[in-house]
């Protein structure tokens, strides 16, 4: 594992649950949130963490977690497809479907041997991952807490607004928001916390901010230190 120094150990006994990272669309920053938990739990707390991807279509994702992790924590991706498109739509084009008994079959195993394991979604809420079920709806299955990210961009406010909507329907356990820097420098007018935590009911944890080096582990940790970790019980020992 890399060395970091742990000044301000996580204590293990009050994390209770895996997270599942979903965002308001493809593109609103989840893998840059994803690893920036990754890396300050790798940081603070000296646990075994899993970052699991349960289907990845296209090129992406499980390569920039590599890069970014190379043997300090497992990359996962149970089923991966070769087009950029919706899974669905990849696994048809290859004959086959997304097995949805073996995505569940690999968080459990992991979950059993890790001390964390940290679920990307794909898309949005409402990604399909069949053709009559979403990401949406194995959060809610699956009956893991879940953060949502948006970028910080233009229409971003209606997005989070539409899939916290869709998110109560579906009785997911949403714990909190988290607002992405997706370029440098977006604009903070356009994700105003007050307005957001009224419309959506639910609290900002804060913003990762826009990384130069998004490889960085420090910086990546640095990121996620800013954010209000306590609202996920991510205390610190005393």
């Amino acid at each position: 594992m890399q060395e970091f120094g742990y000044d301000h150990p996580i204590d293990l006994c009050v994390l209770m649950s895996n997270w599942m990272i979903l965002g308001t669309d493809t593109g609103a920053g989840k893998t840059i949130v994803t690893a920036a938990l990754a890396a300050y739990w790798l940081k603070y707390s000296q646990g075994s963490v899993a970052i699991y991807k349960p289907v990845q279509c296209g090129i992406g994702d499980q390569e920039d977690y590599r890069t970014i992790f190379a043997e300090t924590l497992r990359v996962v991706v149970d089923q991966q497809f070769e087009a950029g498109i919706a899974p669905p739509l990849a696994a048809a084009q290859v004959g086959k479907a997304v097995d949805l008994a073996s995505l569940w079959q690999t968080y459990q195993q992991l979950s059993a041997e890790q001390d964390l394991v940290l679920v990307e979604g794909v898309g949005g809420l409402g990604c399909p991952l069949t053709w009559d079920y979403t990401i949406g709806d194995l959060a809610h299955d699956w009956r893991v807490p879940a953060l949502l990210v948006a970028p910080i961009r233009l229409g971003a406010i209606g997005q989070l607004v539409a899939s916290v909507g869709y998110a109560r329907k579906l009785g997911l356990k949403l714990s909190g928001i988290i607002l992405s820097e997706v370029t440098r420098d977006p604009g903070k007018d356009l994700a105003d916390r007050n307005l957001i935590e009224n419309l959506c009911q639910l609290p900002v944890m804060g913003v990762i901010p826009y990384l130069e080096d998004a490889q960085d582990l420090e910086a990546l940790a640095c990121a996620a230190a800013g954010l209000w970790l306590e609202a996920i019980g991510w205390g610190t020992k005393r």
